[in-house]
């Protein structure tokens, strides 16, 4: 599974996508593509966008813990690594 949150894409990127993914609202693709295609649209989303599209793209993979995500631009949550686990950080108001 393959799911990409976009702050902004460039419009042909985004009817691009629209072929491959369901877009359930708006800058957010989910497909369940296989490996090697999933690999083939994170390579042409990293062509293609750039750092303002804000993306945050989360993919299935075989290893523990079961999926990776990796960013296009500064995420608006930063991401931390703890034990091979990747998180976002969520900071609580009081």
């Amino acid at each position: 599974m393959l799911v990409v949150l976009a702050n902004d894409l460039p419009p042909a990127v985004r009817g691009r996508m629209k072929l491959w993914f369901v877009e359930p609202r708006p800058n957010v693709f989910v497909s369940g593509v296989k490996d090697s295609v999933a690999v083939t649209v994170v390579d042409y989303l990293y062509k293609h966008c750039q750092p303002e599209s804000g993306l945050l793209i989360v993919r299935t993979i075989k290893q523990t813990p079961g999926f990776e995500m990796r960013c296009i631009g500064p995420p608006r949550k930063p991401m931390i690594e703890v034990s091979g686990l990747q998180l976002i950080v969520e900071t609580l108001k009081l």
